[in-house]
């Protein structure tokens, strides 16, 4: 029987003969940080969102600078999708955009992204998600999908205490927004539904999200929680 793929780029993946030990050893990491007092659940609220973080074309593409083989966390996505979109969540995407005006920052020095006007279209969302028109699409400059957005005030506006959080990339998007949002907001992470090129940066930052930002739990529990509302 062929073996479900792993989600990354193959260059870095955890070599098979770390991947065992690594894994304890975060599990370690998980025990000590519960023995003190680490890793509560903060548990679903009343009023979801969903956050779809930059599930475009640019990263679902491997050929792509910033993509990968994510296609399972595409497919687990749509999952959490259908339900929420049967259960009357709101429903938000993020992806970025091209400005060759922005002035560059000290960052820009760290990754040199190849976007240009010309090929601008790595910006549009992945077909796959079927987003609708009245699902609202946030265009950011920055990792957290609330940084130099408006993404707070709608939230607010909607009166919504629980944001489930998907997409790319766990390390940097995800991670940040999490972030973010845990001050304000339940923040629930599909596990199935998060990735990112780089193995052993997915892992780490998952593991930190769930010891003290958020709920990270299989997307089928997720999925079933979104049925019951």
């Amino acid at each position: 029987m062929q073996s479900k793929p792993r989600v990354g780029s193959p260059d870095l993946l955890l070599p098979d003969a770390l991947r065992a030990p690594v894994m304890e050893h975060l599990q370690a990491v998980r025990k000590g940080l519960e023995a003190r007092g680490w890793g509560g659940r903060t548990g679903f609220g009343e009023r979801p969102a969903v956050v779809v973080i930059d599930l475009a074309l640019g990263w679902t593409q491997p050929d792509e600078q910033m993509g990968s083989h994510i296609d399972p966390v595409v497919e687990s996505t749509c999952r959490v999708l259908a339900a929420a979109r049967e259960a009357g969540a709101p429903i938000f995407f993020t992806t970025s955009y091209c400005d060759p005006a922005e002035p560059p920052t000290p960052q820009s020095r760290k990754l040199k992204v190849r976007v240009t006007p010309e090929n601008e279209s790595v910006y549009d969302l992945d077909p796959r998600l079927e987003r609708r028109l009245s699902e609202k699409i946030l265009y950011k400059k920055y990792a957290s999908c609330f940084k130099g957005t408006n993404f707070q005030e709608m939230l607010c506006s909607l009166r919504v205490d629980t944001l489930i959080v998907t997409g790319v990339s766990t390390s940097h998007c995800v991670y940040a927004t999490c972030r973010d949002a845990a001050d304000s907001y339940h923040v629930i992470v599909p596990r199935e539904a998060v990735g990112e090129r780089c193995e052993l940066f997915h892992e780490v930052n998952l593991l930190d999200v769930d010891m003290e930002l958020g709920d990270v739990m299989p997307c089928g529990d997720v999925v079933a929680w979104l049925e019951s509302t």
